[in-house]
């Protein structure tokens, strides 16, 4: 490897870390760990670097508006051209003080059997390829290729962000990843084929760039709501669709976060769970101009899905509907339409009604089949009722509680 360009290289690492290279073995293996990776964790470190850096030759590519001879192309060669050299590092490339190093390049990891996440899997695929790349010309191809399918920095290697509170009080918005969801599908959602329908349709059209609305989902709890926006990520990330969860903390900064990912080349998804307000809350009025009003932050790449128990998300009173003799508003019931205007923004809403007993029991049986549950039959429905009646009633929730506890005391 050229000295000059492994001087610069390292130089560059131990600003950006604030680390030798001592401490650099350890940060490999916290990250071989972290995505639970084994073999050349060297290389595949710096295919994550290369992965995750937003720069303006990875964002133009993700906009796949990078001409093979332009300028920027000359110079992200130039500059790959020093990974390349660092991707073929060998034992004896190392220095004496770098000592620890060189046991990355062949990382056995502390646990049997496989454990590399999702994230880790596209890591060591595109590590690979870079691998085994002739030139610094293939190289960068690959590169190229993997920003203009998969887009860059961190959208590219996650596909669902919140709002990061470590730093309390800090008014730079910061997204991180969610490591750590579910990976659901719709199959996993018995029944309410209509409603998912409905969702798929509008969140195909979304993803294939045409007119979409901003989604309601709203009925009783435990019905399959969440779960319906979860499974979207399923089916649809692959094809560039990534979910932002918008606690209720944080619903003041939505114009924060369409401000940061408008210009992506993504299709995002603002998930409001659990969306309420009591009567005394009036941010519901900034959400409403989001949905609808504030044309500076529209973009065809973001919609707003909601969820909530209940359709009309404002708590009403009765003094609502009665304006001109308690509160002398000329208009009669101006109130209560300006609360209910806010569901009226959504362009669709789908409703998620609590299951009827045969829905209930179906849900039952076919979880437990699902999962090899012993008990059949009668018995099963026995069961079944007895758990709705102690655990509040039947919904798709209920069902699924019955079955973890059934799975739990058959294996004991």
């Amino acid at each position: 490897m050229d000295k000059k360009n492994k001087f610069l290289f390292y130089k560059t690492l131990q600003n950006c870390i604030d680390c030798d290279a001592s401490d650099l073995a350890g940060r490999l293996a916290a990250f071989a760990t972290e995505f639970g990776l084994s073999g050349n964790i060297w290389q595949q470190w710096l295919a994550y670097l290369l992965m995750t850096d937003d720069n303006a030759f990875t964002l133009a590519c993700e906009r796949r508006e990078v001409l093979p001879d332009s300028t920027l192309m000359q110079l992200a060669e130039r500059d790959l051209s020093i990974f390349m050299e660092l991707f073929g590092t060998e034992e004896d490339d190392f220095d004496e003080d770098e000592f620890l190093l060189p046991l990355m390049l062949d990382y056995k990891a502390p646990y049997e059997g496989e454990c590399i996440t999702e994230a880790g899997r596209c890591i060591s695929e595109l590590s690979g390829r870079l691998a085994g790349a002739g030139d610094a010309k293939e190289f960068t191809g690959i590169l190229t290729d993997h920003y203009c399918r998969h887009g860059a920095g961190m959208y590219g290697l996650y596909r669902a962000f919140r709002v990061d509170h470590s730093a309390e009080g800090e008014t730079e918005l910061r997204l991180v990843p969610v490591t750590d969801s579910a990976d659901v599908s719709f199959d996993d959602l018995i029944g309410y084929e209509s409603q998912k329908k409905t969702l798929r349709d509008n969140t195909e059209a979304f993803i294939n760039g045409h007119y979409a609305n901003n989604v309601l989902l709203y009925g009783d709890s435990g019905t399959g709501k969440s779960t319906s926006v979860h499974a979207l990520m399923h089916e649809y990330s692959d094809r560039g669709l990534r979910l932002i969860e918008v606690s209720k903390p944080d619903r003041g900064r939505l114009p924060q976060i369409l401000s940061e990912i408008k210009k992506r080349n993504y299709r995002f998804i603002l998930f409001l769970d659990d969306l309420s307000f009591e009567e005394d809350e009036s941010d519901y009025k900034e959400l409403k101009a989001m949905l609808e009003g504030a044309l500076e932050t529209r973009s065809d790449k973001v919609l707003i899905y909601a969820t909530s128990n209940r359709r009309h998300l404002i708590r009403e009173t009765w003094g609502d509907r009665s304006d001109m003799e308690y509160n002398e508003d000329v208009h009669r019931s101006d109130t209560m339409e300006e609360k209910l205007s806010l569901a009226s923004r959504f362009g669709v809403m789908i409703y998620y009604p609590k299951p009827g007993q045969k829905d209930y029991l179906e849900i039952v049986r076919s979880l437990a089949a699902r999962n090899g549950i012993e008990l059949k039959g009668q018995e099963l429905e026995d069961a079944a009722r007895k758990w709705e009646l102690r655990h509040g009633g039947m919904s798709g929730r209920t069902a699924s509680q019955l079955i973890t506890w059934l799975s739990g005391t058959e294996k004991e």
